[in-house]
């Protein structure tokens, strides 16, 4: 193990402990336009990025969500709290999920809560959820590190000079496993939340074309 590997795991463990979300009193008070909304999700965000160059929204992407039904479309060119909150939520399950599953799971949250006169609006959505994340936060942290140690203590019969790679490959494997299994509970649920389909017919459908991201 050297000592460049045990500072990524310090940095990574250290990035985790500092990441947050944008709070609902962050956001504007007053509708955006489109590029008010690319710059302030951009200022906001920037620390998920993985590389300085990447983009967290563009305009071709936030048409393209509007086309695909996953952010109902601005009024008068301008956009809402509700909307950058719906952005966020979209920003986060893109990475995991597919358009048509994003479709499936955003679709009634949209339809009762966007623009809801009630208490129980789209920010209460949004609080509920994201309250929960300093707790996930250090189960996070306790999580990685015990997956970390695991595959720190594989491939003891392994030639010297190809432990530490193959050991950082059990630590990627056993990450990699964690994701794939939440992602597929992910898919079973959503999968239960859409309407009944006759039997035979439900791979037949085609999923809507998914947006390109620029």
């Amino acid at each position: 193990m050297t000592i460049d590997t045990k500072n990524m795991i310090s940095s990574i463990l250290d990035s985790v402990s500092r990441i947050d979300y944008i709070k609902p009193e962050d956001l504007p008070n007053i509708d955006l336009y489109m590029d008010q909304v690319t710059t302030f999700m951009e200022s906001q965000l920037a620390s998920s990025k993985r590389y300085p160059e990447d983009k967290i929204l563009t305009k071709t992407m936030i048409n393209n969500y509007a086309k695909n039904n996953l952010l109902p479309s601005p009024e008068k060119k301008r956009y809402s709290k509700e909307h950058l909150l719906m952005l966020i939520f979209i920003y986060y399950f893109k990475n995991i999920l597919s358009i048509s599953d994003i479709q499936t799971l955003l679709g009634p949250i949209t339809e009762k809560y966007f623009k809801s006169t009630g208490e129980k609006d789209l920010t209460y959505i949004y609080n509920e959820v994201f309250s929960m994340e300093h707790s996930r936060i250090e189960y996070l942290k306790k999580d990685l590190l015990k997956s970390y140690h695991t595959a720190q203590n594989t491939f003891e019969d392994a030639d010297e000079e190809d432990k530490e790679f193959l050991r950082n490959f059990s630590f990627i494997c056993l990450l990699s496993f964690d994701v794939y299994l939440k992602k597929m509970l992910i898919e079973h649920l959503i999968d239960d939340m859409r309407p009944e389909k006759p039997a035979g017919k439900r791979h037949k459908e085609k999923p809507p074309k998914a947006p390109k991201e620029k």
